[in-house]
């Protein structure tokens, strides 16, 4: 019985606690937001994006080398 009874007691706390404290603590002052700053992505007119020219070139040269040695 007495576990019953601390363990009510411990939950009826844990509740009761942070209700009160939550009601007595004051609301937060607005606080107006600054200026952002904002990265512009330039995207070339052809519509390739510099990584993926760097792949392709990147493959291009890997099967260039593989004939090469091939050839050799």
């Amino acid at each position: 019985m007495r576990m019953y009874v601390a363990a009510l007691a411990f939950a009826s706390a844990a509740v009761v606690v942070p209700a009160a404290a939550g009601a007595a603590a004051a609301p937060p002052a607005a606080i107006e937001p600054g200026p952002v700053a904002v990265q512009q992505v330039h995207v070339p007119a052809h519509g390739l994006r510099d990584e993926m020219a760097m792949v392709l070139v990147g493959t291009a040269l890997i099967g260039l080398a593989a004939a090469v040695r091939r050839a050799a």
